[in-house]
């Protein structure tokens, strides 16, 4: 059986010569073409292809919110596609995964095809969600935003990463506490997540994300489980899968 593609890239004209590319390989089957991270989410979940060629910066989604949301454990093989050339290419390197980068070099994508066509053909193996696990801390950490674009009625205003209280998951939307006001964005709370320092925000609760800075109290609830407190009054319950995360917190706020 061919290699079963996927090709996630926002740009028509790289996923043109991307299709081109793989065209020349008769091991490879292109399932789907997407132009955003929530199609490429959805394409995956529908196609369970092989292979996924993921671009890294895409509207909506970023590559990294993709695996995030997908999944580690349940994420097909990678092939980044980035314009990045300084962390990010290093980080690849270091927990082994294949990238090509801007512009596409034929001879490049052909190597890393043929590392994937050498394995057994297998769902994502413990190694390989871990090597995603480690490869997305990693990210984060570099490539985190200091501001969140917010649509007004006149268009977008920007707030700073550094003003935010909280996060909390309303539906489809997340609130955005920034001292007195709070600001809605339509986006999941894994994705914006993805984007935050992960030493100055935590996730605290399935729906819930604190900057460390703003907790002033910790309390121990029922079962393990915590109450946070934080500067402007605001009370957080921890949920039970994110204790690990509140302890984090604690130690986070400790080397401060």
């Amino acid at each position: 059986m061919p290699l079963r593609v996927l090709i996630a890239e926002d740009e028509p004209l790289a996923r043109e010569l991307l299709r081109s590319m793989l065209e020349t390989r008769a091991e490879v089957a292109i399932v789907a073409e997407v132009g955003d991270g929530r199609s490429a989410i959805a394409a995956i979940e529908r196609h369970q292809p092989d292979l996924v060629l993921l671009d890294v910066q895409m509207p909506e989604v970023d590559g990294f919110g993709v695996v995030e949301l997908i999944g580690s454990a349940r994420m097909p093989r990678v092939i980044f596609v980035t314009a990045f050339d300084h962390y990010a290419i290093r980080a690849f390197d270091v927990h082994a995964f294949d990238y090509l980068l801007k512009p596409f070099d034929q001879e490049r994508l052909d190597r890393a095809l043929d590392r994937i066509l050498a394995e057994p053909r297998r769902s994502a193996s413990d190694d390989l969600a871990a090597r995603l696990t480690a490869l997305l801390g990693d990210v984060q950490r570099d490539e985190s935003v200091s501001r969140i674009p917010v649509r007004t009625d006149r268009g977008f205003q920007f707030v700073n990463t550094d003003d935010v209280d909280w996060v909390e998951a309303d539906g489809k939307f997340l609130r955005i506490h920034a001292g007195t006001e709070v600001h809605s964005v339509r986006m999941p709370l894994a994705a914006l997540e993805a984007k935050l320092a992960r030493r100055r925000f935590v996730r605290v609760h399935r729906s819930v994300i604190v900057n460390v800075e703003r907790v002033v109290e910790v309390q121990s609830w029922f079962q393990g489980d915590y109450v946070l407190i934080l500067r402007d009054g605001s009370r957080v319950t921890s949920g039970r899968s994110y204790r690990d995360n509140v302890r984090r917190l604690l130690d986070l706020r400790d080397a401060q």
